[in-house]
């Protein structure tokens, strides 16, 4: 299960974090969102021992989705030592999500 990340716990989960970290930017009422989400949970499972996977909801954590330029959802960002190394925006299938965390592992 991913975890889930706020403004408040982003930098201690996400950017102090000594693996890389695949955050999901999310809404309840997106479709899209609802769609990658199994895929984010399937992701959280198959790499918890390489990566920490985490989700966090637009709408209830306005402050780091602005910092971030999160403009469209569902958006993706992969951190690596507290900085953004990938970006992948809207709806993709699985295989594309695993390389792009497969690169930073």
């Amino acid at each position: 299960m991913a975890i889930e990340v706020t403004d408040a716990n982003f930098e201690e989960l996400v950017l102090k974090s000594d693996k890389p970290v695949l955050v999901d930017f999310w809404a309840e009422w997106c479709g899209p969102c609802r769609m990658v989400a199994p895929i984010v949970a399937e992701l959280a499972d198959e790499y918890k021992d390489r990566a920490v996977v985490t989700k966090m909801d637009v709408d209830s954590n306005p402050e780091i989705s602005v910092k971030f330029g999160i403009r469209n959802i569902p958006t993706i960002l992969f951190f690596k030592n507290g900085e953004v190394v990938d970006k992948q925006v809207g709806a993709v299938p699985k295989t594309i999500l695993a390389s792009k965390l497969d690169a930073i592992v």
